[in-house]
């Protein structure tokens, strides 16, 4: 069995804590916060994730040196916005060719890097793999069926994580895309956020099969023009965790849509909230992409124009029903 570390006490690194606890491996939660250790170690379930229980085999640590020694691999588990600061943190005390796994989903402002890169920046030596998918930590932390991807750009590593996560109820797929992986996860965050500002100004099943389908297309324009593999976005990490992420009770950043189509100001939305949401951290950085490479993507647009203008809810979904009329496949041969 491995020995893994997982860094960061939020719900997707405690969700996977208990998959890979209860599949036998050796894990070690690591946090910065005091308090969440404490929380954590006396009762070994996380406050989000109430009757998910944390086997009594993991370990739980403050100290960034017993954090990272020894292990086979590390997870990434921190919000998008700490990466690259933990990777900073942890490059001193960590081995070469050490394996690296994210899962969090961002892009970040101004570089314009994904996670990855921003650990590579940190960490040149390490070896990083991104984790990502339909997959929320609820229902992963009760061993409820779930799929996804491992991203490497070594085929090695990716079978070796591969291997080491995958159980009966936890089916890993390889791909080599990792840059596809990455933003896929990032921006169907923001898509995610507009379908939720749809629910709740009370539009119907209709809004959210456009946002969903017209998100996806925006998402794959802007990933092809970057050189993307575009059959990423058509599979778990694109289109799949597309759907999860706009469908679901779970999904946060569809929560906060909602409140903001509500009526309510974003601070009181992510307060109401009450964890990170990551669509708003990516939403500036996907806008920045697409004037990059030259790529129209209306809803992103949209949505941040509603985040961080005040613009009416009402007004941006009328801008986008009007806009010039056009043919849906961009290769239309009459």
């Amino acid at each position: 069995m491995a020995k893994i570390t997982v860094l960061g006490g939020g719900t997707w690194g405690i969700g996977l804590t208990i998959l890979l606890a209860n599949a036998g491996h050796d894990v070690i939660v690591w946090s910065a916060l005091d308090s969440e250790i404490e929380f954590l170690s006396k009762n070994h379930e996380h406050k989000m994730l109430p009757g998910a229980k944390i086997p009594d085999t993991v370990r739980y640590t403050l100290d960034d040196k017993e954090a990272v020694t020894g292990r086979d691999i590390i997870v990434m588990a921190v919000a998008s916005s700490f990466t690259r600061s933990t990777a900073k943190r942890f490059a001193p005390l960590i081995k070469e060719d050490q394996i690296i796994v994210d899962v969090a989903k961002g892009i970040e402002e101004g570089s314009l890097k994904t996670l990855s890169e921003q650990i590579e920046d940190e960490m040149p030596k390490v070896k990083v793999c991104a984790l990502s998918g339909p997959t929320h930590a609820e229902e992963v932390s009760r061993l409820m069926p779930t799929t996804i991807v491992v991203a490497s750009k070594d085929k090695e590593t990716a079978m070796y994580v591969q291997d080491v996560f995958m159980t009966d109820t936890f089916r890993v797929y390889t791909s080599n895309d990792v840059k596809g992986v990455e933003l896929g996860g990032a921006l169907k965050n923001v898509v995610a956020l507009a379908a939720g500002i749809a629910d709740g100004m009370g539009y119907g099943d209709n809004a959210k099969a456009a946002i969903i389908t017209r998100g996806i297309a925006e998402i794959t324009r802007l990933g092809v023009k970057m050189g993307c593999n575009p059959e990423t976005f058509a599979g778990l990490t694109g289109i799949g965790d597309l759907i999860v992420t706009c469908a679901s009770m779970h999904s946060r950043n569809r929560k906060c849509g909602m409140l903001l189509g509500q009526g309510k100001t974003l601070s009181e939305a992510q307060k109401e909230v009450g964890m990170v949401v990551e669509g708003i951290f990516s939403a500036k950085a996907g806008l920045e992409l697409g004037k990059k490479y030259d790529v129209s993507l209306p809803i992103i647009e949209q949505v941040n124009h509603i985040l961080f203008d005040d613009k009416d809810a009402k007004t941006a979904v009328r801008e986008l029903m009007l806009r010039e009329k056009k043919d849906e496949s961009t290769d239309t041969k009459w």
